[in-house]
């Protein structure tokens, strides 16, 4: 889809899913925040709402996967555990180029939400059954949605895999 000759932007494409899905979600201006504290503060949320979206290569063993793994905020990701999963020996941070092909987002402003064909959507259970909304940058570090967590899980679908860092 493309506005003007402009291709539709990550935003766009996310506030316009949710409005066709009928999802009950808030949406929200803010300043630059780069620290998953700093933008809960800015939203009023807590901070274990928000969904930090990790874009992650996973390889070895045969597999050669990049995936979308969303927990969290208040949760470090073990990545052991999301290339256990995917029966995969190494999992890491992809590389920011990777990132922008794969999200067309920079870093920090990633929704939890997977908009490219070779980009697997996983999400850790702890913040679903934990929150009855979940927060997220939609696309832009100065956009935020807060969404309902099931109609997060509705419409998004993703793989859920327990992949926080225990203790």
């Amino acid at each position: 889809m493309t506005t003007d000759n402009q291709p539709i932007s990550i935003h766009q494409q996310l506030v316009a899913l949710l409005n066709q899905e009928g999802a009950s979600y808030r949406l929200m201006q803010h300043p630059t925040a780069g620290k998953c504290e700093d933008v809960s503060l800015l939203r009023g949320t807590a901070l274990g709402q928000g969904a930090k979206a990790l874009v992650c290569k996973i390889k070895g063993q045969g597999v050669k996967q990049h995936v979308l793994a969303v927990l969290s905020a208040e949760k470090q990701a073990d990545l052991t555990q999301v290339a256990h999963y995917f029966s995969a020996s190494k999992a890491s941070l992809a590389s920011p180029l990777e990132v922008d092909t794969l999200t067309r987002c920079v870093f920090g402003a990633i929704p939890p939400f997977s908009f490219h064909p070779e980009l697997k959507l996983i999400a850790d259970p702890y913040l679903f059954e934990n929150y009855d909304e979940i927060a997220f940058n939609a696309g832009s570090l100065e956009s935020s949605i807060i969404l309902r967590s099931e109609d997060y899980l509705r419409i998004a679908r993703p793989t859920l895999v327990t992949f926080h860092r225990q203790g």
